[in-house]
């Protein structure tokens, strides 16, 4: 038996499951810990056309809003259509395009887009976005995009046969929107900023609040729960940018995190973070495997007897059973301990799954236990 056979779990710790060996807690800049409240960006929308692609646009008669788009603009640009028309174009698409407006943006600035087909467009790849308003959850125009769309994919058809590589129906314009409209951001509100942790923990609140208090003085930060930490602000805008540069660059021991035991039923894979334990415990499984083979054979009629040759289905089924064993796992306080505690069972990735929820249902498992 090879070394892989003998350690099945092993290959699954290296390529099906992702075991988290994190080391003691370090510290993290402040930055990587929170965000400045009311510093966000703001996703924008909007609906285009994209024209010059290669016949690999819509089909009209079954995206009936291109044509209409169509018709609509070049009513705007002057050019009048007979009543009724019904244009046969393969070069056009209707897209729909979406961006992020970053925070502090500035009317004139360039943001990227993503462009995306909404119609039946076979690809976009080679086409340029007409001019997109582009709007906020208000409804207000705040960018405009237009360009050349970029698409990462490639693909041929010939002959009813065809390849394809990545995505053709949908791209990004590199700094295809301009902005025209700013959003106000403030960041002090009644003379205080508000730091907001990436996650609730009483503990990494505190942490910070008393970061801040070493380096800017006694009582500038204050925690207000598990999430919102409140800072004494500078009174103008210029002196609030300085000190932010600075509050940021603070280095904080989070607290220990919660014991978590994240399961991907799907894919088999599990995540531990590094507070997980186990306490003393034993273990018995066994696998059943079934197993069905399609034998193909071929009868053959006797000559002159006016039969066919034809082939014959002969299955076999059979089902095995592993004889299980009971392993006794020590309590551990690491988990690097778990590992090699869950490592000494041997077990498959599937039977993993079952394993963890059982030592949750026993109470020998220390972690809280989600399945996604």
């Amino acid at each position: 038996m090879s070394h892989f056979l003998k350690h099945p779990l092993r290959i699954t710790l290296g390529a099906l499951a992702l075991w988290v060996l994190a080391a003691s807690a370090q510290a993290i800049t402040l930055r990587n810990l929170v965000n400045v409240q009311g510093v966000r960006d703001n996703p924008l929308v909007g609906y285009g056309l994209v024209v010059g692609l290669d016949g690999t646009g819509d089909q009209v008669r079954q995206s009936p809003f291109t044509q209409q788009s169509l018709t609509n603009m070049l009513a705007q640009l002057g050019v009048t259509l007979p009543q009724g028309s019904n244009m046969q174009l393969k070069d056009i698409a209707a897209v729909m395009v979406t961006a992020q407006l970053p925070a502090f943006a500035q009317s004139g600035q360039h943001m990227d887009v993503v462009v995306s087909s909404m119609g039946n467009a076979k690809s976009l790849r080679g086409g340029t976005l007409l001019m997109t308003p582009m709007k906020g959850a208000n409804g207000q125009v705040y960018a405009l995009a237009q360009g050349n769309v970029v698409v990462g994919g490639a693909g041929a058809s010939s002959g009813g046969n065809s390849t394809q590589i990545n995505q053709l129906n949908g791209g990004i314009i590199s700094d295809g929107a301009v902005v025209e409209r700013t959003v106000a951001t403030q960041l002090a509100t009644h003379g205080r900023i508000m730091l907001e942790t990436h996650s609730t923990s009483f503990g990494t609140a505190q942490n910070v609040a008393d970061a801040i208090n070493r380096n800017f003085g006694s009582g500038v930060a204050r925690a207000l729960n598990g999430r919102v930490v409140a800072v004494n602000a500078p009174a103008t805008d210029a002196e609030q940018s300085q000190f932010l540069s600075n509050l940021l660059s603070l280095d904080v021991n989070p607290a220990p995190a919660r014991a978590v035991v994240i399961i991907n039923a799907r894919t088999g894979t599990v995540v531990m973070n590094r507070t997980v334990t186990l306490d003393e415990v034993a273990v018995d499984y066994g696998n059943l495997a079934v197993t069905v083979n399609q034998n193909i054979g071929v009868s053959q009629p006797a000559p002159l007897s006016g039969g066919q040759t034809v082939a014959v289905a002969n299955p076999t089924i059979g089902i095995s059973a592993q004889n299980g064993k009971l392993t006794h796992l020590n309590g551990t306080v690491s988990l690097a301990q778990v590992v090699k505690a869950l490592n000494s069972l041997g077990a498959s990735p599937q039977d993993l799954l079952s394993i963890l929820q059982s030592l949750k249902a026993a109470g020998a498992l220390h972690a809280e236990l989600k399945i996604v």
